[in-house]
Order: C-alpha cells, then sequence, then structure tokens
C-alpha cells in the first residue's frame, strides 16, 4: 500500500522550540524550589512529556507535584515563551512539496493542541496541514504512541498508509508501536545514534532529503 499520510513532529522538527522551552522548564523548576540548570543542560527535555522530564528534574513520582510543575512552566510558556521559537530552514518548501505531490499532513506533536496550532498558525504553515493534533492539557495523548493510535482511528488511516517524522526516538517508538514507517531527522534534539536504534525507513539529515525519499 502506497503512503497517502505523513504525521510531522514540532518541536525539534518543524521549528527550533529552545530558547522558550528551556526557559520555561528553568522558570518551573525555581518556583517549585529547586536549582534550575543552564538552558545547555536541558536540551534532552525537548521532546519527551513534560512530566517526564519533571520526574527526573524533581526526582518525584507524586502527581500533584508533577502537575504543579506543569502550571508553572505554561505559567511563564503561555506567555512569552510560546514564540521564543524560529523556523527550521527549507520546512516551508518540504511541506509545499509533499502537498503538491498529494499527501495528507497532520501535526503530531505532545505539545497540547491548543499551543502546537498557535505556533503552526505563526510561522504561517497552518495552510500545508489538515489538522494539528497534540495532547490535552492534563496529559491525555501526551505519549506518540497512543497519540498516533489516536490519529489513525479519527482519520481512518491504515498503519501501513502513514509515515511519523520526528527528531527524537519517542517519535519512532510511537510510531512502531502502531505498525507505521518512521522517518527521523538530524537537525532536531535527537543523536543520530538515538534514532537509528528505533529502525527508521530514513534519517533524514536535511528537509530535502525527506522530499527526495518519496520521489518529490
Amino acid at each position: 500500500m502506497t503512503i497517502s499520510t505523513i504525521l510531522f513532529d514540532l518541536d525539534g522538527t518543524l521549528t527550533d522550540p529552545f530558547e522558550g522551552i528551556t526557559r520555561s522548564i528553568q522558570y518551573a523548576v525555581e518556583k517549585m524550589g529547586g536549582q534550575a540548570q543552564d538552558t545547555t543542560d536541558l536540551r534532552w527535555c525537548i521532546g519527551p512529556p513534560l512530566w517526564d522530564s519533571f520526574k527526573v528534574l524533581l526526582e518525584t513520582e507524586d502527581k500533584a507535584e508533577l502537575d504543579r510543575a506543569v502550571a508553572y512552566y505554561r505559567e511563564r510558556y503561555t506567555v512569552s515563551g510560546l514564540f521564543e521559537n524560529s523556523l527550521i530552514e527549507g520546512i516551508p518548501e518540504l511541506l509545499t512539496t509533499l502537498r503538491k505531490n498529494g499527501m495528507a499532513l497532520h501535526v503530531c506533536t505532545s505539545k497540547p493542541h491548543s499551543y502546537a496550532r498557535r505556533i503552526v498558525e505563526h510561522f504561517g504553515l497552518i495552510e500545508f496541514f489538515g489538522k494539528v493534533y497534540g495532547s490535552e492539557l492534563d496529559g491525555t495523548r501526551s505519549a506518540k504512541a497512543e497519540l498516533i493510535a489516536h490519529i489513525l482511528r479519527e482519520e481512518n488511516i491504515a498503519s501501513s498508509e502513514a509515515v511519523m517524522v520526528g527528531d527524537r526516538k519517542h517519535d519512532l517508538v510511537g510510531a512502531n508501536a502502531n505498525d507505521v514507517a518512521g522517518i527521523g531527522v538530524l537537525w532536531g534534539y535527537g543523536s543520530r545514534e538515538e534514532l537509528a536504534a528505533e529502525h527508521p525507513v530514513l534519517i533524514a539529515e536535511v528537509p530535502g532529503d525527506i522530499a527526495a525519499h518519496f520521489g518529490a
């Protein structure tokens, strides 16, 4: 069966959110009474669900504490962090090419869909996507496996017709869990080793590699 649909991660794949995410994490950790790490030491937090990152940073499994940290994070992120972000070079051209070749495109991000849509609109990308899929504010569907399964059901797509594109192993693990092909990208926050371990069909060094993979 031919590929009809491509799912794109947002953070680290379509845009580079380093400043907004890391500064908002610092803010939350300090609000929780902790000692914030330098932003350069928080690169690993870009990609996983926030709750998972705060489990490590705050050394707790307490759901109430984690929820409080996420609330502090959003206190800053929704005001200023959201747009401390930059568009990845070559992404508009890639999306244009894929759409011209008849591909259906959707955003698939662990970020709450309400925030994700604002970012996609801010960078003028909304015209390329059928829908922006993300988690709920309470963390529901923040795991990529759960979110991809949800999209396949909502869009009535067979797993063999879809591809998931992302920069971290979480994207590819989620794809594998749903028998969806994965494409890893090297311009984000995952290493080649991290991506290769999940056996993607392609590891792209630049956006144009994805277009070439689909013969576009």
